[in-house]
């Protein structure tokens, strides 16, 4: 069900409702890397500001919604696109989020029109209400990661990739529940080195690696809006298990110092949870080959102003 066939089809659907965003190949010599090559994918140019756009409309396009429309719960980022799909189509949205979500993704989200309920810690916490809302309202639950449709969305981008660059050793994604680095793996099929990178404060991959089955982790950092499910979803699971080389660890300190290093080399802005690929790099916890091609997702920018004077 999760093919490159199935992606193929999913990416005809959709293209007409999502940005083909652009991507941009540096040395590695332009951050003082090393002697290979980086291709960065800017998918947080993506309309609705992260890579769930795609998720987003390939869920409201290949199943029926029904008049009660469509619920969905997020981190942030998932609900920012859902509730701009959902506006686009005309169809009713309501969107469960936690505190932790950030004020720039709040924001998009009541700008789209969407019902908005804020309440609970966690990602988690939304999910519960939202399963409540969708079971006694009738709507339609998107998940955010946890779902067919959902990893098909996500698998065009590397459709789109391939495309765009000829060749990829080596590619780095950014994991919460693993809606993207799910879509990714059914899209490659091992065909690049796959490398899953998380915030040692919400190691959900790893603990599922560990396990032999997603299992419950912590959920915090700074990149706890976007990367911080309780445990990773089913339907990928699989996928990271056969594809997946590696899953690395960074620390929020890395994460800053990411962030801060695109600004200052290429004036690119992302929130946190997107840099995370990028700093696994910069820290040195993947060291590439000479003469290696590099693929970095850049996967969402919507954050406040940040201020890197």
């Amino acid at each position: 069900m999760i093919s490159r066939d199935s992606i193929v089809r999913t990416y005809k659907v959709i293209r007409p409702h999502v940005r083909r965003t652009p991507v941009i190949e540096t040395d590695a010599a332009d951050f003082e890397l090393g002697s290979f090559q980086t291709v960065f994918k800017l998918e947080m140019l993506q309309r609705a500001g992260s890579f769930k756009t795609r998720g987003a409309f390939a869920n409201l396009l290949l199943r029926e919604v029904p008049a009660a429309g469509v619920v969905a719960a997020s981190g942030g980022n998932h609900g920012v696109a859902v509730a701009y799909a959902a506006q686009r189509l005309g169809v009713r949205a309501r969107i469960f989020v936690p505190t932790v979500a950030s004020p720039a993704k709040i924001a998009r989200i009541r700008d789209s029109g969407a019902e908005l309920t804020v309440s609970g810690e966690r990602y988690a916490d939304a999910l519960a209400e939202g399963e409540q809302w969708a079971a006694s309202s009738g709507a339609l639950p998107i998940h955010a990661f946890d779902q067919i449709e959902t990893l098909l969305g996500q698998g065009t981008l590397g459709l789109e990739l391939e495309e765009q660059v000829s060749r990829i050793d080596t590619l780095l994604v950014a994991v919460g529940g693993g809606g993207l680095l799910g879509g990714l793996a059914a899209w490659y099929e091992g065909r690049v080195r796959l490398i899953a990178v998380e915030p040692e404060a919400a190691p959900t991959l790893t603990r599922a690696l560990a396990a032999g089955h997603p299992v419950e982790a912590e959920a915090g950092g700074i990149a706890a809006d976007s990367l911080a499910p309780r445990k990773v979803g089913e339907l990928m699971f699989p996928l990271a298990q056969r594809y997946a080389r590696q899953v690395l660890l960074v620390s929020d300190e890395a994460i800053c110092a990411a962030q801060r290093r695109l600004w200052d080399t290429l004036r690119i802005v992302t929130e946190p949870g997107a840099a995370a690929p990028f700093a696994a790099l910069l820290a040195g916890l993947y060291r590439p080959g000479e003469g290696e091609r590099v693929g970095i997702v850049l996967s969402g920018a919507n954050t406040t102003a940040v201020n890197f004077a």
